[in-house]
């Protein structure tokens, strides 16, 4: 695979502003494409799931922290509501 491919999640697949945060650090493709399709899909629907545009852009920079240190996964998600039934509770 190479450093401009980015691999999608289990049912999200990666949305443009998400692709230019990774791109605009090229050290985290890799990183990004090296979580599992799971870990991918927490991400995504974490950014894309928000209602506000500045709460998205805070998200995206907060994605890109994150994965720059070392981390697999949003913080005090409950998941992906799309994946797991039983979380949509958290999401009205």
């Amino acid at each position: 695979m190479d450093r401009t491919s980015i691999s999608d999640g289990v049912l999200h697949t990666v949305p443009d502003d998400m692709k230019m945060a990774l791109t605009s650090h090229p050290d985290l493709v890799s990183c990004w494409n090296t979580l599992t399709p799971i870990q991918r899909n927490e991400w995504i629907c974490w950014v894309t799931i928000v209602k506000k545009a500045e709460t998205r852009e805070e998200h995206l920079k907060r994605m890109v922290e994150d994965l720059s240190e070392g981390k697999r996964k949003p913080c005090c998600w409950p998941g992906c509501p799309h994946r797991r039934p039983n979380s949509q509770k958290w999401f009205k």
